[in-house]
């Protein structure tokens, strides 16, 4: 790739009391090797912002901004985009780390199809001292492929997005999600609604899992959260596996939230859908106290997978 047909890019690093982790991140995307300039915009979201990263190095600056939109990473992220100046913008949260050869790689795919808006990479999932490689077996990806499954091979620390696409097509991250939880997904199904993703079959992103993440308490609003997700995307109906897959997500969340009315319905609607979705059986035995919720969390994640 020459600097002559290398697009600019702006990368949105939203953050909130990681500053060791953020110093890390800010690095591993400056030494990417891209003949353009890459512009690093830095979101602190209800946070005081650390000016000190800032730097105006013509061909990787930083720029440390506050979150002027509504609270949460989706604010966050959406003021970064505002804030974009680059043809691309990524995305990379606080606490992954880019590997070497990602954006090259990426622009390389995207001008390969010039009709593509999105294309994504395989991660390494880092949890409790394993690190497990997780790459999608596709090179584009549907919207009837992402309702039946959430891929989270899809992490948001590995796309690359037309910023055109964001700011006069399919549109900025959803804002209106309770919790912001699972707006990656939202934001990857309008993305697929556009036009099929692409996708790199290899691991480009470090993506550290924590024992205590953000939501890992937070059941109700998880629950809440997948509701809405349905409610807003009635192409689900037409999956009935991948509808069953996201009601059996609200199953165990009601369950882990102490709710075993609400657990037991949610895991009948489920079982309907799909009679063979484990969640489904996940969320009973959870209800039941055959099992703790954490303890299937930490099972889960050792293998590199979430619920």
């Amino acid at each position: 790739m020459t600097a002559g047909r290398a697009p600019t890019i702006s990368v949105v690093v939203p953050t909130r009391d990681r500053p060791e982790l953020l110093r890390e991140a800010i690095a591993a995307i400056r030494e990417q090797d891209y003949p353009a300039p890459v512009d690093v915009v830095v979101v602190y979201d209800q946070s005081t912002p650390d000016t000190t990263l800032a730097s105006d190095d013509p061909h990787r600056p930083v720029r440390v901004i506050s979150n002027g939109r509504t609270a949460g990473l989706a604010g966050a992220r959406n003021s970064g985009i505002l804030a974009a100046t680059g043809e691309l913008v990524a995305f990379c949260d606080d606490d992954d780390r880019w590997l070497p050869g990602k954006l090259a790689a990426q622009v390389d795919e995207l001008l390969a199809h010039p009709d593509a808006e999105f294309v994504s990479c395989g991660i390494q999932v880092s949890y409790d001292g394993t690190v497990n490689d997780r790459v999608l077996d596709l090179d584009s990806v549907s919207l009837a492929a992402l309702l039946r499954d959430r891929m989270t091979e899809l992490h948001p620390s590995t796309f690359l997005i037309r910023r055109a696409a964001l700011v006069d097509g399919f549109g900025l991250v959803d804002e209106e999600i309770p919790g912001s939880y699972a707006e990656d997904y939202e934001f990857l199904l309008r993305a697929a609604r556009s036009a099929p993703l692409r996708n790199l079959r290899t691991p480009y992103v470090l993506v550290r899992w924590h024992k205590r993440s953000y939501f890992a308490q937070r059941w109700d609003t998880i629950a809440t959260a997948l509701q809405w997700l349905l409610d807003r995307y009635p192409e689900f109906a037409t999956e009935p596996a991948g509808e069953a897959r996201v009601a059996g997500q609200i199953a165990f969340a009601e369950a882990a939230a102490g709710h075993r009315r609400g657990a037991i319905r949610w895991a009948r609607h489920t079982l309907a859908r799909n009679p063979r979705e484990p969640r489904a059986y996940l969320a009973l035995a959870v209800a039941s106290r055959a099992v703790r919720p954490d303890l299937v969390l930490r099972t889960l994640h050792k293998r590199g997978r979430g619920i």
